[in-house]
């Protein structure tokens, strides 16, 4: 993907060198839409949609009528190192038609946080942020870790790697969805 925008780590500590989960890794990317946030707002509750943009996320569906904060969903992701997997993710960060986002397995020890923000920018146009923040609770990135102490730093970057390009793909879906409309 020749076009996207060239991933950079966000720490929300440090970072250490090399660079350790304990840091808080994480990336985001941002992308501007020509269409009002109250059009793009649907799109980025809608569990299911970062599937039709992303290579690893398979399918995602709420796991009851509730919405809002403490809200939970299912989320299937899939890809060659670690097979098929689904976890429950619980809402924790939810202004309507503002800010969207979610702990993977546990609030208290989530194995990530994830989050899109939308900010109007006018009356036609908006910004959308996508975030993601790696640990510190397990998950697959902790036991390939476990599993190679030494590479650390490595397995930390490479997963935020394809993280971001999934996450490029998917705002860039999103905003095609939104100005179609």
């Amino acid at each position: 993907m020749s076009d996207a925008p060239e991933m950079t780590p966000t720490y929300e500590r440090g970072p250490s060198e090399p660079v350790c989960l304990a840091d808080g890794p994480g990336t985001s990317t941002s992308i501007e839409i020509d269409a009002p946030a109250d059009a793009v707002w649907p799109l980025l509750t809608d569990v299911n949609l970062p599937a039709r943009f992303s290579d690893e996320f398979m399918e995602g569906a709420w796991d009851s009528d509730e919405r809002g904060l403490g809200a939970t969903f299912t989320g299937t992701n899939e890809n060659e190192n670690m097979g098929r997997w689904s976890l429950t993710n619980t809402v924790d960060a939810y202004v309507e038609g503002r800010t969207f986002g979610w702990a993977v397995v546990s609030l208290d020890n989530p194995g990530a946080r994830w989050q899109f923000d939308l900010t109007p920018l006018d009356e036609t146009r908006c910004r959308l942020d996508y975030l993601v923040r790696l640990g510190p609770g397990p998950s697959g990135l902790t036991m390939a870790i476990e599993s190679m102490p030494d590479k650390e730093d490595r397995i930390i970057l490479r997963r935020l790697r394809g993280l971001h390009a999934n996450m490029v793909n998917t705002v860039a879906g999103i905003k095609t969805l939104a100005e179609a409309t």
